[in-house]
């Protein structure tokens, strides 16, 4: 039997960078359930004419200056919406290579070529998808969520020995592991292997195969490798759905931690690792770690 882990991050890992925090997150799910989730996903994305579109979470909430100029917008087929979007942008584009202002130029043609796929709906539509994604994401049993959300402001290098990406990575490794020698003993007789699935990146491949070569033969901090097979393996994240919902879970952990914005982030929490205790009636978080100093008292800390 084999599980399924895709990775991916939110926030940068440099310190400072351009976010507080750095969050890498894996969603796990069974081989035999895998095509029962891309089912999920596409009809969720057809309803709201996203079938060829990838679901970028952080590019697809926010607000689209063009569409609050257009008079009777919500008003308009999907269709015509495009069409009177993409009439602004080019306007806007034109009027930006005149004004010789490169660096803007070359920022403002990213935002619209990230955000192309997602102009035909509205900011609530767009909103709506992406919660519908989350609710889809809480009724599956099956999954689990891990997680390691880091405040670099409370990360000392130094005194870690490893940087932001290779201490989350370290530590989802070591989760993902722990869940899977769990779930064997409770099947008996079953070969029980696990997979990690990432978004392709060359600069962050090539660092995180040799990491996980490094806890094959030597084990993380805290536990030795014995269901996770091979190295990681790099897809592009336009082609794999899961990957993308694994885009979600980080952005709504990212969120909740930087702007304490928790309506995406409780329609998931269900899936989060957790460890029972059965004579008590209650279960603790185990899959998701927020890294930060004593006097956190955000829900995953307290």
């Amino acid at each position: 039997m084999v599980y399924f882990c895709y990775i991916d991050e939110s926030g940068t890992p440099e310190i400072p960078g351009n976010t507080s925090h750095y969050v890498l997150a894996g969603l796990s799910v069974p081989i035999s359930y895998w095509k029962f989730c891309e089912r999920g996903i596409s009809k969720v994305k057809q309803k709201y004419g996203l079938e060829d579109a990838e679901i970028h979470t952080g590019w697809i909430v926010r607000k689209y200056l063009e569409q609050s100029k257009i008079v009777g917008f919500e008003a308009m087929n999907y269709a015509q919406r495009r069409h009177e979007v993409e009439k602004l942008r080019k306007t806007e584009l034109l009027k930006l290579q005149k004004s010789k202002n490169r660096s803007l130029y070359k920022q403002t043609r990213k935002n619209y070529r990230q955000t192309e796929k997602y102009i035909h709906l509205t900011h609530n539509e767009r909103i709506s998808f992406i919660k519908e994604l989350a609710d889809l994401v809480d009724k599956w049993s099956f999954a689990r969520l891990f997680s390691e959300c880091i405040n670099k402001i409370h990360f000392d290098p130094v005194r870690a020995r490893q940087t932001v990406d290779e201490q989350a990575l370290e530590q989802l490794v070591s989760r993902f592991e722990q869940y899977m020698k769990i779930v064997s003993k409770s099947k008996k007789n079953i070969e029980l292997y696990g997979t990690l699935i990432h978004d392709n990146n060359e600069t962050v491949s090539k660092k995180h195969t040799a990491l996980m070569k490094k806890f094959h033969s030597q084990g993380t901090l805290w536990t030795s490798i014995e269901h996770i097979i091979e190295t990681p393996f790099f897809v592009n994240s336009e082609l794999t759905s899961l990957v993308q919902i694994a885009d979600l879970c980080s952005y709504a952990l990212r969120r909740y931690f930087e702007n304490n914005e928790d309506d995406l982030l409780n329609r998931i929490k269900s899936r989060i690792d957790r460890k029972s205790n059965k004579f008590e009636k209650t279960s603790k978080i185990v899959g998701v770690r927020h890294f930060t100093d004593a006097s956190c008292k955000c829900m995953i800390c307290s």
